[in-house]
């Protein structure tokens, strides 16, 4: 039961691979499983047609491993077979019924007694057992004259070992397989593998030797090409011939010989070609060109002849014999004028070639050079065509002219560059040096302006230029520099505007703006007032751009963070410097300021930049401020104002962690900041302004000129605030009297204004409180004029003066006493004047 399940597997097995429904491994799988269980099932004298079926299973099974590359597994099942045509061929004569029946049996048996050993063979050559696989073919090979029909498959056998070998570079296993199989294929010519075949197994076999050591085995490898050329006639063969005679050495007249022998046989052009080739490659210029003739000959009504002066041209070309090559080329244009036209391909290739010499001969500067080769490929485009190589041909030569300053002769051909390809970004690049070169700026200017909007355009013409990602930056860079270096600093400021709004790479980018802030600032440093106003908004929109993609993220590889860091700092630094020239330009002067405060966001927040950082928004501050006390509409004013508190909270921040990194005792950023908070709130009626003022009435150290700021402030228009101002005021003569030595200056002007705010002028019905308080302040008028001589007379005048109109004022209301106390304080002043005290006696 067992062995005729095995069976159904088998035959399952062999049914199902037909229609792909199982692999190749499956199979072999299935068929492993199959055979093992039959070879199990087998008695101790098995029948005829079981061991029969057991040599085919186990032949069939090894051979399904070597086939999916497990070799190892497939000797098992080789040895298994062996075996059993052992048992078969002794069952075979114990059966035979007379003498003839031998030889029947004999011949049964060989057959898969061979087939075994090829099989055998194949597996221990995959495992790389090289002596049994040998052994094993030569068993084979002895069994041929009784199995001559297997012939052609020994040979092919051999030849499949061969080129596996010749792949691996294992020439010498190589040779011998590849000798073997020619030899097998010579044994029995009726079932051989053919000529062809044959011619084919000794090229690989020459081949091998030539490879393996040309010089040692030169002998070998020229036999085997020799007499594979005589069973048949192939390119190849002939080929191989020449290249061994080449590698071993051979001289010229072996080698005409070997070629000779091309001469008497139909062979291809590409054929020929290669042939010339291979002969000049290796040096051999006597052959090759002799030979390079005869095929010239031979193909002379060929429409392909143009390849043959191609590769004549080329070899000239290539061994420095320019003028030969010269006088080829003007043949060819002789020809190509008397009707012998060049097929598409090979004046492409021609063209090629011209123009590959032309561009050698202008990177050595030999410009009248390069335009004989450029002239050449001229040669061949007909009056009045259109094509964009030739634009470019015309663009190429525009710059051999101007080299050579032949501008004339370069408008020339750039006129027919702009006929052929008039938008392409290249002419227009062309008639661009030509203005340069003339100084006509306006022109220039003209064709930067034309290239950056072809430059803007997706798509591109076909001649880019070569591994660039952006053709249109590329030329434009080119064209600034050209400005440069001819002094042409309105054009290159053009170019370079547009690659700074373009340019994708940082570090292309910012070198970019950089060249067009120094432009810029030398212009902007020779010209008038008047003149620069234009460029000062060009500074601030170059610097604003700058910021921009300084801010955007980044993933360069070349730009990193050190770098940007860097950049930032040159920027920062040229905008701050603009700001401190600008003081007559208020509104440009906070524009720099607050800009260089941006571009040093990017910068480390080390001590320096934190410095930098609070002063520019102090000074921004400062100007809006100053800004909105001009007369300008209300608001305006209220944005300058909102603008400058904006300023003055960011740098509180700043300020704050300033003061942690060191003494700034002497420092006035927090009177500054004070005194700018005060102007803004105040002028903005903010509701804030007396929650600042607290702050301030608390700390005891406020300064004197401070308190008289705060003062003058406080009723500055639009702000009106009267008890601030007088609380300051107050404040104020209180530290003067504090002082040792009184500063009378000071002192007279504090009580002045002081004075002047308690008791208003014209006012005749006073409250008594309000008389009260103006009557202490002359009272501490008087107790420091009396204590001092400095005080200034003019200021003592006022005092009796105002005193005594009060008490005129309140004789004119009836109130007597009150009359007689003012106008006795006015009469207390006189006595301390000096030369005015008689005129007022």
């Amino acid at each position: 039961q067992v062995e005729e399940d095995a069976i159904s597997l088998w035959n399952w097995a062999v049914t199902k691979h037909t229609g792909s429904v199982v692999s190749d491994e499956q199979r072999a799988k299935l068929r492993f499983v199959a055979c093992r269980l039959v070879c199990l099932c087998e008695g101790s004298d098995p029948p005829e047609a079981a061991i029969r079926r057991q040599i085919l299973m186990s032949m069939k099974t090894g051979k399904g491993w070597i086939d999916i590359g497990k070799p190892e597994l497939a000797d098992g099942f080789l040895e298994i077979a062996m075996s059993s045509i052992e048992k078969l061929y002794a069952k075979l004569l114990e059966g035979s019924d007379g003498e003839a029946d031998i030889p029947v049996h004999k011949a049964d048996v060989e057959k898969n007694l061979f087939k075994v050993l090829s099989y055998q063979a194949e597996s221990v050559f995959a495992q790389g057992d090289f002596q049994k696989a040998v052994m094993c073919v030569q068993r084979c090979k002895d069994m041929l004259m009784k199995l001559p029909k297997e012939t052609c498959y020994l040979s092919i056998l051999c030849y499949n070992f061969g080129v596996e070998t010749y792949e691996l570079k294992k020439y010498e296993q190589s040779s011998f397989w590849l000798s073997q199989s020619y030899d097998i294929g010579k044994m029995d010519m009726k079932y051989s593998l053919g000529k062809e075949m044959q011619a084919k197994v000794l090229r690989l076999l020459a081949t091998a030797c030539f490879e393996w050591d040309c010089n040692l085995y030169l002998d070998k490898a020229l036999k085997a090409v020799s007499l594979a050329n005589q069973e048949d006639l192939h390119p190849a063969g002939f080929f191989l011939k020449v290249k061994i005679l080449l590698k071993s050495g051979a001289s010229d007249e072996d080698i005409s010989s070997a070629v000779a022998e091309f001469l008497h046989h139909e062979m291809s052009l590409d054929f020929c070609l290669n042939t010339a080739k291979l002969l000049l490659e290796h040096g051999r210029e006597s052959v090759g060109f002799d030979f390079l003739k005869s095929v010239s000959e031979r193909f002379e009504s060929s429409p392909d002849h143009g390849r043959i002066a191609l590769l004549h041209i080329e070899f000239l070309l290539q061994n420095k014999r320019n003028l030969l090559a010269k006088q080829k080329v003007e043949e060819i244009i002789i020809g190509y004028y008397a009707g012998k036209q060049l097929l598409p391909e090979a004046l492409s290739r021609l063209h090629i070639i011209l123009w590959d010499m032309a561009a050698k001969h202008y990177e050595a500067k030999s410009y009248s050079e390069a335009l004989h080769w450029y002239n050449y490929s001229v040669s061949f485009y007909t009056p009045g065509q259109i094509d964009q190589n030739l634009a470019k041909l015309q663009r190429n030569m525009a710059s051999c002219y101007l080299h050579l300053k032949q501008v004339d002769k370069a408008k020339e051909a750039v006129k027919e560059a702009e006929r052929c390809d008039p938008n392409s970004i290249f002419t227009k690049f062309s008639v661009y040096k030509i203005a340069v070169v003339e100084k006509d700026t306006n022109k220039a200017v003209e064709a930067v302006i034309e290239m950056g909007k072809l430059a803007e355009k997706s798509s591109q013409h076909e001649d880019k230029l070569r591994g660039e990602e952006n053709t249109g930056t590329n030329l434009l860079s080119l064209a600034a520099q050209i400005a440069l270096e001819n002094e042409q600093q309105v054009v290159a400021i053009k170019a370079l505007e547009y690659l700074s709004e373009h340019l994708q790479n940082r570090r292309q980018l910012f070198a970019a703006l950089k060249c067009l802030v120094r432009l810029t600032l030398s212009k902007v440093m020779a010209e008038n007032e008047e003149k620069r106003d234009e460029d000062i908004n060009s500074m601030l929109t170059y610097l604003t751009l700058a910021h921009k993609r300084l801010a955007e993220s980044f993933t360069e590889e070349k730009f990193t963070g050190d770098m940007r860091v860097l950049e930032a700092h040159w920027f920062r630094k040229v905008a701050w410097n603009l700001a401190v020239q600008l003081r007559g330009c208020p509104g440009k002067m906070r524009d720099f300021f607050l800009l260089s405060f941006k571009l040093s966001q990017f910068c480390p927040s080390d001590k320096a930049v934190l410095i930098a950082q609070k002063t520019c928004l102090l000074m921004a501050a400062a100007v809006d401020l100053e800004m909105g006390r001009q007369p300008v509409p209300p608001s305006e004013q209220v944005e300058l104002l909102t603008q400058a508190l904006q300023h003055l909270q960011a740098c509180k921040e700043i300020w704050k962690v300033l003061k942690l990194t060191g003494d700034f005792a002497k420092d006035p950023t927090d009177t500054l900041l004070l005194l700018y908070e005060f102007e803004a709130r105040s002028k903005l009626n903010d509701p804030a302004l007396h929650n600042l003022m607290e702050s301030v009435w608390e700390q005891p150290q406020t300064e004197v000129k401070t308190l008289e700021i705060i003062a003058s402030l406080a009723m500055e228009s639009p702000a009106r605030y009267p008890l601030l101002c007088k609380k300051a005021l107050k404040s104020a003569l209180n530290l003067h009297r504090k002082q040792t030595v009184i500063d009378v200056e000071k002192f007279s002007k504090c009580l002045h204004s002081l004075i002047n705010l308690s008791l208003p002028t014209g006012l005749t019905d006073l409250d008594a409180c309000v008389l009260q308080e103006a009557w202490d302040y002359f009272e501490d008028g008087l107790s420091v004029i009396s204590s001092t001589d400095a005080y200034p007379e003019m200021e003592i005048l006022w005092l009796m003066t105002r005193a005594w109109n009060t008490g005129i004022f309140q004789y004119t209301t009836g109130k007597w006493r009150e009359a007689e106390q003012w106008c006795g304080l006015g009469m207390r002043f006189l006595n301390h004047l000096g030369s005015l005290k008689k005129s007022y006696e």
